[in-house]
């Protein structure tokens, strides 16, 4: 089977945020690393393939950006630049994308300070996920960790149109996708937040803000991207 590096992947997706004069992070690139303060722009990629392709030598998961890691041609990424410290909503547009065609994703960036997720459902013939959230954990400025959060399938019990798939994630049945000839826009929309310190040892606290405002609708928040998500069911941000 055709393999292809991190470098030579084709580019699905990018989603700059523009952070103007207050952002000092001359690194731009997600395999490289860097220190960050609250305001500096940070980039870092996601990655789009099946489960197994995110695994070395089997069970060992290494970030896409570790040269022993070869995804299969069957591979995209997305790649961001959010400001740091503040609540973002990322969208991947299903338009040119079928997130059923590669099942997971992985979130990562840095090389020898590398820091990868663990691999999350998306779609698959059956399903589509399309609303997740992902934290970002910083030391001192330096990447840690990122972190998918569960939210159950409060937001959608009792709703005929969404399914609840192993008690974490509301799903759309694929089959009800535009990507699939069908009406409802399965963009991916990623709900971006941030938590430890940063270079200067400020506290990075969008998280905790997130973790207080999940019991309300945050769709409204991003009223202006709302055509980009699932619009055509309840909105479950």
């Amino acid at each position: 089977m055709a393999t292809t590096s991190f470098m030579t992947i084709t580019m699905m997706a990018m989603a700059a945020v523009f952070v103007g004069a207050s952002d000092n992070n001359r690194i731009h690139s997600p395999c490289s690393d860097t220190t960050v303060a609250r305001s500096d722009g940070f980039t870092f990629a996601i990655a789009f393939a099946s489960r197994n392709s995110f695994l070395y030598n089997s069970p060992l998961q290494l970030s896409p950006c570790d040269s022993r890691l070869h995804l299969s041609s069957k591979s995209q990424i997305a790649l961001f630049r959010p400001k740091v410290d503040e609540i973002s909503l990322l969208t991947v547009n299903s338009s040119s994308f079928t997130p059923d065609s590669y099942g997971y994703m992985v979130a990562f960036a840095g090389r020898k300070y590398a820091a990868r997720s663990v691999p999350t459902f998306v779609a698959n013939s059956s399903y589509t996920v399309t609303s997740f959230t992902l934290v970002l954990e910083f030391q001192k400025g330096r990447l840690q960790n990122l972190y998918w959060k569960r939210d159950g399938c409060s937001k959608c019990s009792g709703n005929s149109n969404f399914v609840c798939l192993n008690n974490q994630h509301c799903a759309i049945k694929t089959s009800s996708c535009k990507n699939h000839g069908s009406t409802v826009d399965c963009s991916l929309g990623i709900q971006l937040a941030f938590s430890g310190t940063d270079k200067h040892l400020s506290a990075l606290n969008s998280w905790y803000e997130v973790e207080k405002l999940r019991q309300y609708s945050l769709y409204g928040l991003y009223s202006n991207l709302k055509d980009s998500l699932t619009s055509q069911y309840n909105k479950i941000f």
